[in-house]
């Protein structure tokens, strides 16, 4: 016996020396030694052209630096087409451009019925409510991943994002359908509708731990039931405070507006379905998402999982397009005076006080002296590019043979922002950095209608683009 324990400890010995010996060649293989380290620094030559940019840099706005001054002056904010919108809204200092532009997308059609100047739905009464579904989306969520560890991936990416400001345009439909419209008078703005930061991260705690104490009284053997009599009290906590925060949303109301002529029309009263049944008279349902995603396999339907805002309604699903495939179709929509749900990576080479995206905007290769050469597909497995904003697509300009050179989007930061509010993009911006479009089906094909007859292939929440 004694024999055998001392071989057991001799081979776990020369297995720790062996160990060590292959660990530490390995580090030591991959660190950067004395010798690397003087490659690396002989490879930068301080010449006359790095001292200068050193010295630029160093004490400069990069951005500033890299403008390219040969696009100056050869692009303008000129379209052959445009369609007629009625000004620019505001998103402030919140994540909600998705609701803004989908309720944009909508505008025109409220003002050409009713003869008006200008309208604008309430943005903040549909975010009352997309906030609480949201916070019962996860709650739910939290329930049924119940008997899954805390350390679960889907745990813990609910934990990480249990709700957000944040969205898709499927979220709108989805709220005005149960929830119905009301005008911005009616349920105006309030401080913290346009400043969403601190009310989302209470809310966010709150919801975490509410998640917490489902979790324990699983544990503790309650059954589903319970659980959910427990969660109608956590709601009833998120509702006060979005009462709190945001307003009370209205049951009934009076809509009062004046027309193009300034003659003052008194309407009827109305719910906010009502008001919706009434002013937009269009199936919501029968538009059509479509994405550039070369990760992934084109013509095929996807579905992202909790990429919702109501428990009650389906994932958001979209049809996997080429990007030549959406152009042709966005242009169609916008020659027939229909403008349409857009979003892009809007971050990569914009020019935010001139409203451009160009795609050569800045030359951040001249100044550093170095390559940026991913393609869009690797820009999206490496996380360094994906959907990050919505504007509404509501322009295009064409060569002499038709082809588009650049395209019209009407954003949602102020009128201070860009070309008064609205953002110019070349088609080639348009070929590298915009995802997804949103698209009547009358100007879709029947083999793309067909798409959307395909069981979706799900994707995960934590999904690369979203």
């Amino acid at each position: 016996m004694y024999q055998q324990k001392k071989l057991i400890a001799i081979i776990l010995s020369l297995s720790l020396f062996l160990f060590n010996i292959v660990f530490g060649q390995m580090n030591k293989s991959g660190a950067i030694s004395d010798n690397i380290l003087k490659k690396i620094e002989a490879s930068v030559k301080m010449d006359q052209y790095t001292k200068a940019m050193q010295n630029a840099v160093s004490s400069n706005d990069i951005k500033q630096l890299a403008l390219n001054r040969e696009l100056v002056g050869k692009i303008d904010h000129h379209f052959s087409h445009r369609i007629k919108t009625p000004g620019i809204t505001n998103q402030e200092s919140s994540g909600r451009c998705w609701l803004f532009t989908a309720l944009n997308v909508l505008r025109p059609k409220v003002i050409e019925k009713y003869d008006l100047k200008d309208f604008e739905f309430s943005q903040n009464y549909l975010f009352f409510w997309d906030q609480l579904e949201k916070a019962n989306l996860f709650l739910e969520a939290i329930i049924q991943t119940r008997n899954k560890s805390i350390d679960d991936r889907k745990v813990e990416w609910l934990l990480k994002h249990p709700v957000s400001d944040g969205g898709v345009w499927n979220m709108m439909p989805s709220l005005v359908e149960k929830y119905g419209v009301v005008p911005v008078e009616i349920m105006p703005e309030s401080f913290n509708s346009d400043n969403t930061s601190m009310m989302r991260r209470l809310i966010r705690r709150k919801l975490r731990e509410d998640g917490l104490k489902l979790r324990k009284l699983h544990e503790n053997g309650k059954s589903v039931k319970i659980l959910r009599k427990k969660k109608i009290d956590m709601l009833a906590d998120i509702y006060r405070m979005l009462v709190i925060s945001l307003g009370t949303p209205p049951k009934t109301f009076t809509w009062r507006y004046t027309d193009k002529n300034d003659s003052l029309i008194v309407g009827k009263e109305y719910t906010p379905k009502s008001f919706y049944k009434e002013v937009i008279q269009i199936d919501l349902n029968d538009y059509v998402m479509l994405m550039d995603d070369p990760s992934k396999e084109y013509y095929k339907l996807y579905e992202i999982e909790y990429d919702r805002n109501r428990f009650d309604s389906p994932n958001w699903t979209f049809i996997n397009l080429p990007v030549a495939d959406l152009k042709q179709y966005a242009k169609i929509s916008i020659l027939a005076d229909e403008p349409m749900y857009f979003s892009c990576d809007v971050g990569k080479q914009l020019n935010r006080e001139k409203g451009f995206l160009f795609l050569d905007m800045y030359d951040y290769e001249s100044v550093f002296g170095v390559s940026f050469e991913m393609s869009k597909k690797e820009r999206i497995l490496s996380f360094d590019s994906g959907s990050t904003h919505g504007m509404a697509l509501i322009g295009i300009d064409t060569s002499a043979s038709g082809k588009p050179t650049k395209w019209l989007l009407e954003n949602t930061w102020g009128e201070d922002a860009g070309n008064n509010g609205l953002f110019t993009m070349t088609d080639n911006w348009f070929d590298e950095y915009m995802f997804r479009i949103v698209i009547h089906k009358q100007f879709l094909p029947e083999k793309v209608l067909k798409i959307l007859k395909q069981k979706p292939i799900k994707l995960p929440p934590w999904d690369r683009m979203f």
